[in-house]
């Protein structure tokens, strides 16, 4: 990203434009230093979402294997659910022939990673804000995701 004495690079305003095109995202939304950029199709989205959660970047594969989605989902699940922070596409394992980061009913630790996000040719891992254990997944694997979505309930 680059600012230009004009304003903002209007090349990364049409290549995030084309990002939510390809991806079929509704907002994208890129940070550098002091630099935002926020490109939305609809104006009228309202978000209520805190403070975003850092993230990693890791080399991973870009494709992942199909893993199974909550069959129950809670009836509250943004209470306990893990938000997504940042607008991607949504891994469930780092590799096709891998098995998931984590399952159903599977007791994780804080910090542990519970899928990966690809943002901008980028692998993210998403770690666990706390322990405890997975109830439900809320997202398919290579979902498109947005900022604040819930992805995985912890108990």
């Amino acid at each position: 990203m680059s600012i230009k004495k004009t304003g903002v690079d209007q090349q990364l305003i049409r290549d995030l434009a084309g990002i939510l095109n390809d991806t079929n995202l509704t907002e994208i939304e890129v940070e550098l230093g002091d630099l935002k950029v926020r490109v939305s199709r609809q104006s009228q989205a309202v978000h209520a979402v805190a403070a975003p959660l850092p993230a990693i970047a890791a080399p991973v594969a870009a494709a992942a294997q199909p893993a199974a989605v909550a069959a129950v989902v809670p009836a509250d699940p943004s209470k306990n659910a893990v938000p997504s922070p940042m607008v991607g596409t949504a891994y469930l394992a780092p590799s096709p022939d891998a098995k998931p980061f984590v399952e159903i009913g599977q007791k994780v630790k804080e910090g542990q990673t519970l899928l990966i996000i690809e943002a901008m040719k980028t692998m993210n891992q998403i770690p666990s804000p706390r322990a405890g254990t997975v109830t439900a997944i809320l997202i398919e694997d290579a979902q498109p995701v947005e900022y604040g979505m819930p992805l995985v309930v912890l108990e």
